[in-house]
């Protein structure tokens, strides 16, 4: 096959939205086990803009092309690939490297999209909707007629963390600022506005028993109100250190920090438990990791294509205007995700 030039966005530094730089690069052909991936979509999550700060846990050395997920359209196969992959729809986890018109993939990391639904609306529950799913069935292992608390329910993974609960028959507390409590309530969830001194009272009121379940991205020290809410049997689920994006130091500490505390936790006598979810957990053993993935997302886009499920997205941009794109996913006005259309 013929080069193919891809269209990359590259963060170099520690530099504002506009300061994110496009660039074109040749790439190889696919070599043995890889595609040749023509990006449909992309995204801007939230470890997109801990990246930027430089604060996301294992990033790597700048400068490198950001990109978490994306959903593309197999253009070529590389040896010992099934060459019938070529023209279907797939949506991959890539971490870092997704923000690019062309990407080349292990084949093995490709979870096939139904062609029934819209490439944009995949996108928003690629990393977002298996994150949502393992946390409340591999994690918290929840079942209907439990009651939890989702803290940023208008967020990209709380916003399917509340569907995914309603769904389930799962009562959700879930916290939002003011402007986004009716999306929040359309969703099926009780919102409870995140900037209320008083927040943890609020939701003590709406269940005085305690809860089942609380998913917390904020981590900081009000982690241990979080914990605090649950009832015996309860779980808490961390999965971020959001409190500490903005301050200066070692990216891997607060992480670090809140490993330890959960893990002290879990030796108390309180009948209560508390996790750390981390996404890449399990992947020293490959072919296991990419089950999981597969499973999950499976069932994720089985609920989207039913309708069970409503793709949250906020904005759609061509990923050359990355930097207007950024500025909008980084100014919390709007609900739902920032997808990027090469």
């Amino acid at each position: 096959m013929n080069s193919t030039v891809a269209t990359e966005i590259v963060l170099p530094g520690l530099v504002e939205p506009s300061g994110l730089q496009i660039r074109t690069r040749k790439l190889p052909a696919p070599a043995a086990g890889q595609v040749l991936l023509k990006v449909e979509t992309t995204g801007i999550s939230f470890a997109e803009q801990q990246m930027r700060r430089g604060k996301y846990y294992d990033q790597p050395a700048f400068p490198f092309v950001p990109g978490y997920d994306l959903i593309g359209i197999v253009e070529a196969t590389g040896p010992e690939v099934d060459p019938g992959l070529t023209g279907r729809r797939f949506a991959a986890v890539t971490k870092t490297g997704g923000w690019a018109s062309h990407v080349l993939l292990e084949a093995a990391d490709l979870i096939e999209v139904p062609a029934a639904i819209d490439p944009a609306a995949a996108e928003t529950v690629v990393v977002n909707g298996i994150t949502a799913w393992q946390m409340m069935f591999r994690v918290a292992k929840l079942r209907a007629g439990q009651t939890i608390v989702v803290l940023g329910a208008s967020g990209g993974v709380g916003s399917t963390l509340v569907q995914l609960a309603r769904h389930h028959g799962i009562t959700v507390i879930g916290t939002a600022s003011p402007r986004h409590h009716d999306m929040v309530r359309t969703l099926g969830a009780t919102p409870v506005d995140y900037r209320d001194p008083e927040m943890y009272s609020r939701i003590r009121e709406l269940a005085p028993d305690g809860v089942d379940a609380v998913f917390d991205h904020v981590g900081g020290p009000t982690i241990a109100d979080s914990y605090r809410l649950l009832r015996r049997g309860g779980t808490l689920v961390s999965y971020g250190t959001a409190a500490t994006k903005d301050e200066a130091g070692n990216s891997q500490l607060p992480i670090l920090k809140m490993i330890a505390r959960l893990a002290v936790w879990n030796y108390l006598p309180t009948g209560r438990g508390a996790h750390f979810y981390n996404f890449w957990a399990g992947r020293r053993r490959p072919a296991a990791f990419r089950s999981r993935l597969r499973e999950d997302l499976t069932a994720v886009f089985d609920l989207l294509e039913k309708g069970d499920l409503t793709a949250q997205v906020g904005a759609e941009f061509p990923l050359t205007e990355i930097a207007r794109a950024f500025a909008l996913a980084e100014s919390h006005t709007i609900s739902g995700k920032v997808v990027l259309h090469p």
